[in-house]
């Protein structure tokens, strides 16, 4: 991979991730201030992101593999969902903004996997150069955050009292539509299987891996797996929301320190998960799930906000400790010949299912934890994804038999 198809590639991935970010973290405080959302319609428009992970596969397996070049579909897609952020920008009420969110997440999440394959078709040593590349969509998404709390301040007590706040999804449409037209510009990456072999639906969802089921310790996981994306919904779902209603200033920003966070502890996962092996660097995770949202639930915006910056900053080691290791433990289990079916089952149950039942308890359960004046009792809300982190945890603890896993970059 040569220097100038390297550059193009961290452009593709810095704006993929800056895209994402630009919207996704201040939603949650957009839709009940601008447009008036119940914690259940705020649970409809983070669903979104499941529904579209679950569709996602057959866009992939369906067109982008067999038909057309994956760069000319990641261009045509971000241009359409330039146009529906736009839409976004102007609705008026949540009935009006739930279609475009819903369409828009659709052809959003396919995105995700299209890039991949982009930068993977130019790489000669995808295990050592992917992450170089990889890195600046984190990159892309922290200066989101940092641009809407601290260059535009869109999310400041005069931001969201004039509504500054749907200017995300302009900020959102306008780097949709320069991601969508720098694609056509990006090398070559033709479909993957011709277009007149027959593709099965168990291929494209991965159920040739559901084999791999019978496996105790590969069933163990798999449920984990599913289970601990209910408590992850809570985070992605309601931490903004929170951290504005009860007083905190910048919480875009603030909470990309999360981000920085998964880029320290991505470097520090390789020593963790050789000197302790598998079993425990997940445990590791879980229960740093549970103790996050402990501190979501006594922090607050006075003498005890470090405890909210402290969850935030776990982000790193709730995120890569879990779900990278894992993604290293089911090409373990699965071997060359079901690799990409596994990760496919695990992508569409946890993404897919899980997170999509995580959304709508949290949504269930801030709405019955709502006061007369509209906030929140929020260290109740906090306590159940802390207390379902931990039980979690204890289950994989005492069902999963301890092996030996290779770590592979």
């Amino acid at each position: 991979m040569n220097k100038i198809i390297q550059v193009q590639l961290s452009v593709m991935m810095f704006l993929e991730f800056f895209i994402w970010g630009s919207w996704y973290v201040t939603m949650g405080i957009y839709l009940p201030n601008s447009l008036g959302a119940s914690d259940p319609e705020i649970a409809m428009a983070y669903s979104t992101q499941s529904w579209g992970a679950i569709i996602a596969p057959f866009i992939i397996g369906l067109i982008a593999d067999r038909y057309f070049n994956a760069e000319r579909i990641l261009g045509v897609l971000h241009l359409i969902g330039a146009v529906l952020m736009v839409q976004l920008a102007y609705a008026t009420s949540f009935n009006g903004f739930y279609p475009y969110i819903l369409g828009y997440m659709i052809l959003y999440m396919p995105t995700l996997a299209l890039v991949n394959s982009v930068s993977f078709n130019q790489m000669d040593d995808p295990a050592k150069q992917f992450s170089l590349v990889r890195v600046f969509g984190t990159t892309g998404w922290i200066v989101a955050g940092l641009a809407i709390s601290y260059f535009f301040h869109w999310d400041s007590v005069e931001g969201l009292a004039n509504g500054h706040l749907k200017n995300t999804f302009l900020m959102t449409a306008f780097a949709s539509g320069v991601l969508g037209f720098f694609s056509f510009t990006l090398p070559k990456t033709p479909p993957a299987i011709s277009g007149k072999r027959k593709i099965r639906i168990a291929d494209i969802i991965g159920l040739e891996a559901l084999k791999l089921l019978k496996d105790r310790n590969f069933l163990v996981f798999f449920l984990a797996s599913v289970f601990i994306c209910i408590p992850l919904a809570f985070y992605y779902q309601h931490a903004g929301q929170f951290l504005g209603e009860i007083g905190i200033t910048n919480p875009a920003g603030k909470m990309t320190i999360g981000q920085i966070s998964e880029i320290l502890f991505m470097l520090l996962l390789p020593y963790f998960f050789k000197r302790f092996g598998f079993k425990k660097t997940m445990i590791v995770a879980m229960l740093a799930w549970s103790f996050r949202y402990i501190c979501f639930a006594y922090g607050n915006a006075g003498e005890f906000s470090f405890l909210l910056l402290l969850g935030i900053a776990l982000h790193g080691i709730c995120y890569d400790f879990f779900f990278v290791s894992g993604q290293i433990y089911t090409d373990s289990k699965a071997g060359p010949k079901y690799k990409s079916a596994a990760q496919g089952l695990i992508t569409l149950a946890t993404y897919g299912v899980g997170m999509l039942i995580g959304f709508w308890i949290a949504g269930r359960i801030t709405d019955y934890f709502t006061l007369e004046d509209i906030s929140h009792n929020w260290e109740r809300i906090w306590l159940f994804p802390a207390a379902f982190a931990f039980g979690v945890s204890l289950l994989f603890m005492f069902l999963f038999k301890n092996e030996r896993i290779a770590y592979k970059s």
